[in-house]
């Protein structure tokens, strides 16, 4: 078992690392894994749940605002860029569901900014950069 101050530690050190930019339980569990003992972090990380500060729920609405406001994503991209950081399946499908409507406009605003910046190239070779990006041939069929 541990004390209280080898609890209060890791809890420091975890809350710093998730108040400098907010972090997936996954992310968290990487970054700790070798320097703090496995059960003393699951219960920090079980306690920062419970006060809200690990949600990778509200981490998966946070970044899809992020992505939207900041990239030309297809609603692929932006799956595999929360999965990459650990967020489970489900919340993202979950997310992706309730949001169905707001994310496939988004998707075609996004395919069409980039069929303007891509305007030299010949419409089929467009066509296939947008579907390798994961695109959906609705959202490349409006944007061209």
């Amino acid at each position: 078992m541990y004390s209280i101050e080898e609890f209060d530690e890791a809890k420091t050190k975890v809350l710093k690392y998730v108040c400098y930019k907010k972090r997936t339980e996954y992310e968290i569990r990487n970054k700790f894994a070798k320097t703090i003992e496995e059960n003393l972090l699951d219960d920090v990380i079980e306690e920062l749940k419970e006060i809200g500060y690990i949600d990778d729920s509200k981490y998966v609405l946070r970044a899809i605002n992020e992505f939207m406001a900041l990239n030309n994503l297809s609603i692929k991209e932006i799956k595999y860029k929360l999965m990459s950081k650990g967020v489970k399946n489900d919340i993202i499908e979950d997310y992706i569901s309730e949001n169905y409507d707001t994310l496939i406009e988004y998707e075609i605003k996004s395919a069409k900014k980039i069929a303007v910046k891509k305007s030299n190239l010949e419409k089929q070779d467009l066509k296939m950069y947008l579907m390798k990006k994961g695109y959906r041939e609705e959202s490349i069929r409006e944007a061209i």
